[in-house]
């Protein structure tokens, strides 16, 4: 909708979803939840293997192999280690022995992996934040993904930790935990869609965003930023919203009706009036939008 036209949402009580959604939400944030979990479990249990190879917590310092876990037990995050020097490091090792872990007696080791699990949990629990858009992106993802094999179209992934575009592949299995775009043609024009982009022309950070162009252009620093300042690159940018509590409708109606205004009234002063939308993270709502 080139102009700002959303006639199945009429209030926030359309965008509460049912109850059988609301317990498939919940349900689908536990497992993400236990899945992120995993790696940090077997840390701890390979923590645990070598720690219990010293016999006193003292001993704890002449293991190599886990003095990095160990400091991350003493509570000094990575961003902090980068900026600690060896002695200080040790020092606030040795603070965990003294303070916690020589109290503990013969369960030394048990309560080190406490402490190692604490605090990982800390770090983990900042990104389970946004738990909700991470599963609607994933879900919106596969979405476009199943559209394009139904209809016999091949496509191309950009992969978010080598951020480089794969080609299309029958071998796809929870690939949508690492696509952050997708190009794809369409009667031979180009379309590529990218989340989670920061818009020069609106200045804000824009969920999806669906371009006129090749998904080579934007593997080219300087092209993709010409891109992304050229109006007439954008076919459609909007909101992508996952979050599937009752209690937070509200709020997310306002960003249904502020996000594309603001988006709308940015290209206006350019002269092009690309397409907006608002997806609620492919739950459905109370009224079946």
């Amino acid at each position: 909708m080139s102009r700002l036209s959303l006639p199945h949402l009429k209030s926030s009580k359309d965008l509460e979803t049912t109850y059988e959604a609301v317990r498939a939400g919940f349900v689908a944030q536990a497992l993400e939840k236990n899945r992120q979990t995993t790696p940090y479990v077997e840390e701890a249990r390979a923590l645990k293997v070598a720690a219990s190879t010293a016999k006193t917590p003292v001993d704890l310092l002449n293991i190599p192999d886990i003095q990095s876990a160990l400091l991350t037990a003493a509570g000094v995050s990575e961003k902090a280690t980068n900026h600690l020097l060896p002695r200080d490091k040790e020092d606030a090792i040795k603070g965990l022995i003294d303070t916690f872990l020589e109290p503990a007696g013969k369960k030394f080791v048990e309560e080190l992996v406490f402490r190692f699990l604490l605090i990982r949990g800390d770090s983990l629990g900042g990104s389970m934040r946004n738990i909700g858009g991470v599963l609607a992106q994933r879900k919106l993802t596969r979405s476009i993904i199943s559209a394009l094999k139904v209809a016999g179209k091949s496509y191309e992934l950009l992969h978010s930790e080598t951020n480089t575009w794969i080609p299309m592949s029958e071998y796809d299995a929870e690939i949508e935990i690492f696509v952050k775009g997708i190009g794809w043609k369409k009667d031979n024009e180009s379309r590529t869609a990218v989340f989670n982009l920061v818009i020069p022309i609106v200045g804000n950070n824009i969920d999806l965003c669906l371009f006129n162009r090749e998904p080579k252009d934007f593997s080219n620093k300087k092209i993709a930023r010409d891109i992304l300042i050229s109006p007439l690159s954008y076919i459609a940018l909007g909101e992508l919203k996952g979050g599937i509590d009752p209690a937070g409708a509200d709020e997310h109606w306002k960003t249904a009706r502020t996000a594309p205004n603001r988006i709308q009234e940015s290209f206006k002063k350019t002269g092009h009036k690309p397409n907006l939308f608002f997806n609620w993270g492919g739950y459905q709502s109370k009224n079946g939008s």
